[in-house]
């Protein structure tokens, strides 16, 4: 392979202009194709970055053997399809999150990675922050003791995505903020206990605001129907047990009257020696004067803090990706059993 990854993004709604923008500062490669189905849009897209081919089918895209890599950046009911046929093209694949709207279509994205010996990563962009990296360092020198329980969160109080846009259909999302949003800090939490295999989940969900045309935020690119139904969640709570018998509350809004305090979204972990917040990053514990909280310095750490420049990294030299697969598949089936238990007013056990 070149020493320069050729790569393409598919789809440039919001969140696929960030990932151009991104690619666009990486050294090691560079951005030689989009695919956006809105013609004007891509023409916008290609002429703000002057990217040299345009194609309104992706298909096109994927025939074409100079491009060795793509970022798919398309709503989420699109990711297992796009995935697949990019991995069977030969493509190796950095796809937003979630992984895909269900367990069982994210499997079959993870079997076309392997049996086409591609890169494949989900781009949990948490994952790549200096506090992350920090706290995970001091997890694993054993500096917090046993990490026996976990909460984390992620509470808007007035940021639905454009009701009547895509996000806020099921059909298309898979879900609301639960799948939005509360993937993140799910997938960071784990990530930082070491721990992604779980045994039970109770979850609850709730539709109070959009439902009523409450709590929008002009966040994307696509098109709006207004008289489409908002079928998704704006809240949900979970109870989440892990193998380890460890346990983790996950907590998640687009939409509510929370405090509006420093902290919209954070990590709260209790060890046995001290205990550790997250964003920003502190510690709790026993010191010379007593209970102690301490502010932890953000240090320059070596490794990437870009998922796309992570990931270009991973493809060029041939290593394994700081989002390995098989944490994204478990996280999709934990996301599965928030539904599903929901849905039905009852505990899931997750197999």
């Amino acid at each position: 392979m070149a020493d320069r990854l050729r790569c393409a993004v598919i789809g440039t709604g919001a969140i696929g202009i960030h990932h151009l923008t991104s690619l666009m500062s990486c050294p090691r490669a560079s951005a030689v194709a989009l695919s956006e189905s809105d013609h004007q849009r891509a023409k916008d897209t290609a002429d703000r970055y002057r990217i040299p081919r345009v194609y309104s089918d992706y298909h096109e895209l994927l025939e074409q053997p100079d491009i060795d890599a793509v970022i798919v950046s398309t709503p989420n009911h699109l990711h297992a399809r796009v995935a697949i046929e990019a991995l069977q093209a030969r493509k190796h694949v950095l796809l937003e999150k979630p992984m895909a709207t269900n367990y069982k279509d994210a499997v079959k994205i993870a079997d076309a990675a392997k049996k086409m010996r591609r890169i494949l990563m989900v781009g949990q962009n948490f994952r790549f922050k200096r506090d992350m990296q920090t706290a995970k360092g001091m997890i694993d020198r054993g500096d917090l003791g046993e990490v026996y329980h976990a909460r984390c969160f992620w509470l808007r109080r007035n940021s639905i995505p454009r009701i009547g846009s895509w996000f806020t259909q099921k059909q298309f999302a898979g879900g609301g903020c639960t799948i939005d949003i509360a993937c993140h800090m799910l997938d960071s939490t784990l990530h930082l206990m070491r721990e992604f295999d779980a045994t039970a989940v109770t979850a609850q969900t709730y539709a109070k605001f959009g439902s009523r045309g409450l709590g929008e935020f002009d966040w994307g690119k696509s098109e709006v129907d207004p008289k489409k139904p908002f079928d998704v969640e704006d809240y949900s709570a979970a109870f989440i047990r892990l193998k380890s018998g460890r346990t983790v509350i996950l907590e998640s809004s687009w939409a509510g009257y929370h405090a509006g305090d420093a902290r919209e979204y954070g990590i709260d972990l209790l060890g046995t020696e001290a205990g550790l917040n997250l964003f920003p990053a502190r510690v709790f514990k026993n010191g010379a004067n007593g209970y102690e909280t301490i502010n932890i310095s953000m240090p320059k750490l070596p490794a990437d803090e870009d998922r796309v420049h992570h990931f270009v990294s991973c493809v060029l030299e041939s290593k394994r990706p700081l989002v390995p697969i098989e944490e994204s598949l478990k996280l999709q089936k934990i996301l599965d059993a928030i539904y599903l238990s929901a849905k039905t007013g009852k505990e899931v056990r997750v197999a």
